[in-house]
């Protein structure tokens, strides 16, 4: 079979072209920004919550304890080692943290997600989101490749797939060119990782709360915490215009631990194991899934200039293809153990 491109992924190039071609540059720069940004920020949170629907703790329980703790553990050292190489790159804090998100977890979801507790600037996950795709999109091109060669069962392709893709239609239609076993284990496999989305972001809140305390009582104002009084840019509107944090008597609200929408994630994963839902509604589900995430991507996508990407994002795009390579690898050597002859 021939892999086809998720819509997730042609989301994504169609905001790019949006952006970057002549006649619509200007008008997704310009008067559709504001709608852009809006679905970019609030329809990706909205399309989180529908990706629980997709999950059931039935599924993920059925893989076994020593299966799990192996996804579980390609996770956090796919986290850590590419967290590591946008550092070595020299990539900020802020890049390298959504980079390894997104890469480790679930791609553009988990950017979101974990942009949202860390208090990131919208505008600053859109390079994080762009590499997350390509690199997936690669994926969908490089793996069937490396089937035969590597003389790989469809299980292990299956589970390799669903072990190191990063977002979950780059994984079906990945896997689908092994066929159906490749597949149905790929999206068990895949959807393990998803489970761990709450948890990671639960675990950045904490830190990020720690991190505010420890400098409150420094008398400092830490990245994250938002003054009482501030807009959405965390700017202070304190009639002196000076900073923010000389905002005389301003309380500093701390960010969630876990937000809204992942607590929705949640009760939706939830609702989806308990089997009440008939495979009607699933797919319906499913399908609202898609538009919010399809609207978001394409608002993302619509504020990446290629010009500037291509000035400032070198260092990035080769971090990327490096957490891509350590990623592939991880996920293979698991594949392995988990669909033992």
């Amino acid at each position: 079979m021939v892999p086809v491109l998720p819509a997730m992924t042609v989301a994504v190039v169609l905001g790019l072209l949006a952006a970057n071609l002549p006649g619509t540059g200007t008008w997704a720069a310009g008067r559709a920004r504001p709608g852009l940004d809006f679905a970019g920020k609030h329809l990706m949170r909205a399309g989180i919550v529908f990706l629980g629907l997709k999950v059931s703790v039935l599924d993920v329980l059925g893989l076994g304890w020593q299966s799990l703790l192996l996804i579980t553990g390609v996770v956090l050292v796919s986290f850590v080692g590419t967290y590591g190489i946008s550092r070595m790159f020299r990539l900020t804090r802020d890049a390298s943290l959504l980079i390894a998100t997104g890469f480790s977890i679930c791609g553009a979801s988990a950017i979101g997600a974990m942009a949202a507790v860390r208090r990131i600037r919208h505008v600053d996950t859109v390079l994080p989101v762009a590499l997350v795709t390509l690199c997936g999109t690669l994926a969908i091109g490089v793996l069937p490749l490396l089937l035969h060669p590597l003389q790989l069962t469809p299980e292990v392709f299956g589970a390799w797939t669903g072990a190191s893709v990063h977002d979950v239609g780059q994984v079906v239609a990945t896997a689908q060119t092994a066929g159906t076993g490749a597949l149905a284990i790929a999206v068990v496999v895949k959807l393990t990782r998803v489970v761990l989305l709450a948890p990671m972001v639960a675990a950045a809140g904490i830190h990020q709360r720690s991190a505010i305390n420890r400098d409150k009582r420094n008398g400092a104002v830490p990245d994250g915490a938002v003054p009482d009084g501030a807009g959405t840019d965390g700017i202070a509107r304190a009639e002196s215009g000076g900073p923010a944090s000389d905002a005389d008597g301003a309380e500093l609200r701390m960010p969630p631990v876990v937000p809204l929408f992942v607590i929705g994630f949640v009760a939706m994963v939830g609702v989806r194991s308990t089997g009440w839902l008939s495979p009607g509604w699933l797919e319906a589900a499913a399908a609202v899934q898609d538009l919010l995430l399809g609207t978001a991507l394409f608002g993302l996508g619509s504020a990446v200039r290629v010009r500037t990407l291509l000035h400032t994002g070198a260092r990035a795009l080769l971090a990327a293809l490096a957490a891509w390579l350590l990623i592939a690898a991880l996920g293979l050597g698991a594949a392995m153990l988990i669909v033992q002859p």
